[in-house]
């Protein structure tokens, strides 16, 4: 199993967790926006807005830029690919316990299907 960083994976699913900076995310996925842009489908306060994006920035999911007052910010996909790699980890880890289960399973029932037919 490959080693994760702890925190990372925590500021990861905790940013997640919120539907408006999923949603943010989204936004990014499409490219480059400034902080304005990003802010105006959302009915909040661009100062809302932006510790949004502080959580999303502590995180690693976005990198900002600034060009004089302007911030641009850009999806950064590293911690996503990350926490996705953790959870197909866990899914293969799963998935094999349930076929083996699946396989016990069906073997005890072998015995009593051959009972009935007789």
């Amino acid at each position: 199993m490959v080693k994760y960083s702890s925190r990372t994976l925590n500021r990861t699913f905790a940013a997640l967790a919120d539907p408006t900076r999923r949603r943010i995310l989204a936004h990014l996925a499409r490219g480059d926006k400034c902080v304005t842009h990003l802010a105006k489908p959302h009915a909040m306060s661009l100062p809302a807005v932006s510790k949004h994006l502080r959580v999303l920035e502590k995180a690693g999911l976005l990198r900002r830029r600034r060009y004089g007052r302007v911030h641009e910010i850009r999806l950064d996909a590293k911690p996503l690919r990350q926490a996705a790699q953790w959870v197909e980890e866990y899914r293969k880890f799963w998935q094999g316990s349930l076929d083996r289960l699946a396989d016990y399973l069906e073997k005890q029932n072998r015995p009593l299907e051959k009972r009935k037919t007789k």
